[in-house]
């Protein structure tokens, strides 16, 4: 089970962290990614990791300016998120693949979801 935490509403140039909590350790092996999903959209890639956390890869709306990190001994993932635009404005998602260990894009790859928080950015 996955719980996402941190999403809010903040101005356009602000920043956010997201927080990803898994409820056993087994998230600590398997890869790792965040999706957002904004109304009336489908979910689309944000960012992903490996399993220790080695290895990122993002989209381009968000390279340069969101990391994705995790913290293992903590059964956590994060996703800092700054100079946030409007256009970040969605329900964020973190997902991990238990039965991968390298970079995961694809959603569909991925089997188990926290149950997202929303991010909004005002201009």
């Amino acid at each position: 089970q996955l719980e996402e935490s941190g999403g809010g509403s903040v101005q356009a140039g602000d920043s956010l962290k997201l927080s990803c909590t898994a409820s056993d350790n087994s998230f600590n092996s398997y890869a790792m990614g965040w999706f957002r999903q904004a109304p009336g959209k489908e979910r689309e890639f944000v960012a992903a990791t490996d399993w220790n956390g080695g290895g990122t890869y993002y989209a381009d709306s968000v390279k340069g300016r969101f990391t994705i990190s995790r913290d293992n001994a903590k059964n956590t993932g994060y996703l800092q998120m700054n100079r946030l635009k409007p256009e970040d404005t969605a329900v964020y998602y973190c997902a991990s693949d238990r039965t991968r260990i390298d970079i995961v894009v694809e959603p569909l790859e991925y089997d188990y979801w926290g149950q997202g928080t929303q991010v909004t950015v005002s201009s």
